[in-house]
């Protein structure tokens, strides 16, 4: 799994939910998005990166540094070799045009982030168990 995300505190309260949850499997923090696309395409700080192995969901927060989420959703979509990844919004963003563009974009799925500890745990954890455990990936081996 692929967790595209600047705040810190997110990226800790997203692995305790995971532990929390016992959702199991490599979790890759990207800081932002030119770091998330680093990741996916193999190039800068991923240099030589086997691309084939591609995460099986991303977690993509919208408002990040140097690349928004959507500029990495956009280029998500328009790569052949990962336009089907699932790319699930994480975003404290409640407002509607970042959903209906999230949706334009491509994205399989729009969460708000609840502030509760608790909910927000509950969320990811449903989340991850539904892309990790039950949903078939598309690229699957």
């Amino acid at each position: 799994m692929l967790l595209v995300e600047d705040s810190e505190s997110d990226v800790e309260l997203t692995r305790r939910a995971l532990e929390r949850g016992q959702v199991e499997g490599e979790l890759v923090v990207a800081g932002d998005g030119q770091e998330a696309l680093e990741y996916l395409f193999g190039y800068g700080a991923f240099e030589g990166r086997d691309v084939t192995r591609t995460p099986a969901v991303v977690l993509l927060d919208l408002k990040l540094p140097r690349v928004p989420g959507l500029e990495v959703l956009r280029r998500i979509r328009e790569d052949e070799r990962i336009k089907h990844l699932p790319v699930v919004i994480l975003t404290t963003s409640t407002e509607n045009s970042d959903l209906l563009s999230g949706y334009k974009f491509g994205a399989n799925s729009y969460l708000s982030k609840p502030v509760d500890f608790n909910e927000f745990s509950e969320s990811v954890k449903k989340v991850c168990v539904y892309w990790l455990k039950m949903n078939r990936h598309p690229y699957e081996r």
